[in-house]
């Protein structure tokens, strides 16, 4: 039996026309996710927030909503969308995990004053280095010195916020390794430096809420009492930076994603058998690497409050997305045009209004493959550039999805994964921060959707 799954996982398939109703794990999953966190978030002594806090039982779920979703393939002898699923998965999460594991040796110890103007080359720094060390792994990096940095501030609501928009999602959309989606179209073939192309929307967006941030940050800190200026001078330490091997870790990995590409392999004859991971065992000897150079007892974790538990969330709720997930990927490629969502500005919106309640990387590919659909379906239509023909997206489109998933992120809390892990580390400082809904009333949705329609107008239509 086993040799006839991966027998079947070699061949080359087309969409597979599955019933609409393939998608309810997929949608079960998610909301389960969605709705899991929102009492986690607003009820955190309700039984189900007691609950969700066990990452077991968050794999449990994940894989009872997965069982179907197995029965489905299963039933009509049919592997290799979900075998191909898997082994995204894997290079998912092990770069996640990569990134993860090595910004966590990495520790920015001091306390700068908390001016308007340094709270935002805070962000401005968190905005470039996403790009390099990832979402997740900027955040862990830059959330603690930036709280500290506002720790004697009384008015500080807003920075956090401003972080989560910033650092943890729009600021890594210029490299694959940056956010998420983005890796996982690096994976279905999109060039490794092909998202510097948007480079234009990524410094107008960036540029906005910069912009409006020093303003709000400046007015805060003008209301401030004149002995919280007293607290910061005497607090002020000088920033200094610990663990630096482990940025020789971090860019072993980066040239690992850049150099061990799926058309280098089939040049080196390793597409076919186990070393066809090979890009993903070098990321892990890197891991383990800093787990050697920093050890779990070093001053560098234990200052940053290192433990696994964050990745392992990440990996058992994505193990059950990657699975019930491929249904709807299938049914996408094959329908495409028929869900009426073809011009650039419908995918920004669709993918980064799903991106905002449900998870992006997921909904990238969601996207990425309804792009793939409507290609086919509307041939001349669209001009596909001969660096993207090999995975037939249209360039228009593919730059639509990348800027919904990647920037819609940051509409609420369960957008991105990053969003809860700053939201938690800022409420464990003292900081008091805004609950799921007042979180998209009162910054999200007023601050972002109008940036968003400038983008659109601008770039999109």
């Amino acid at each position: 039996m086993l040799l006839n799954i991966l027998l079947a996982a070699e061949e080359a398939h087309k969409a597979l026309e599955l019933p609409i109703w393939t998608v309810l794990p997929f949608v079960g999953l998610l909301l389960t996710i969605g709705v899991m966190s929102f009492i986690a978030a607003n009820y955190p002594e309700h039984r189900l927030a007691h609950f969700w806090e066990n990452n077991t039982n968050k794999l449990i779920l994940a894989l009872l909503w997965s069982i179907p979703t197995l029965m489905i393939f299963f039933s009509i002898n049919e592997w290799k969308p979900l075998i191909h699923s898997m082994e995204e998965y894997f290079a998912f999460i092990t770069l996640v995990a990569s990134l993860f594991i090595i910004s966590g040796g990495i520790y920015l110890e001091g306390d700068l004053k908390g001016t308007p103007l340094v709270n935002t080359i805070f962000l401005a720094i968190g905005a470039v280095i996403a790009n390099f060390f990832g979402t997740a792994g900027a955040s862990m990096i830059l959330i603690r010195p930036l709280l500290r940095t506002n720790s004697e501030r009384a008015i500080t609501a807003h920075i956090p916020v401003f972080f989560i928009f910033v650092v943890s999602n729009i600021g890594g959309c210029l490299l694959p390794i940056g956010d998420p989606p983005l890796f996982l179209g690096y994976l279905r073939g999109v060039p490794f430096f092909w998202t510097l192309r948007l480079i234009i929307e990524w410094l107008t967006a960036i540029g906005i809420i910069l912009t409006i941030f020093y303003i709000w940050d400046s007015w805060a800190y003008k209301r401030e009492k004149e002995y919280m200026e007293k607290m910061e001078a005497a607090a002020y330490r000088p920033l200094r930076l610990k663990g630096k091997i482990n940025f020789l870790w971090l860019f072993g990995v980066l040239a690992a994603v850049i150099f061990i590409t799926p058309n280098r392999l089939e040049e080196w004859n390793l597409m076919h058998g186990p070393l066809k991971f090979l890009r993903e065992y070098v990321m892990i000897f890197f891991s383990i690497l800093s787990l050697i150079t920093s050890p779990m007892n070093s001053e560098t974790r234990r200052e940053n409050n290192f433990t696994f538990e964050p990745i392992k969330e990440v990996a058992f709720l994505f193990l059950g997305i990657f699975i019930t997930m491929v249904p709807a990927l299938e049914i996408l490629r094959a329908k495409g045009p028929e869900l009426g969502i073809t011009q650039p500005w419908q995918f920004f919106w669709a993918t980064g209004m799903l991106s905002s309640f449900l998870d992006n990387a997921p909904t990238y590919l969601t996207f990425f493959s309804l792009a793939q659909g409507v290609a086919e379906q509307m041939p001349g239509v669209y001009h596909i550039p001969q660096e993207l023909a090999h995975i037939g997206v249209p360039e228009k489109l593919l730059v639509a999805i990348s800027l919904g998933a990647v920037f819609m992120g940051a509409n609420t809390y369960i957008g991105n994964a990053p969003n809860f892990l700053v939201k938690a580390i800022a409420e464990e400082w003292g900081f008091k921060m805004p609950d799921f809904f007042t979180y998209m009333i009162k910054y999200s949705f007023p601050i972002l959707l109008p940036i968003f329609t400038v983008i659109t107008f601008i770039y999109l239509l």
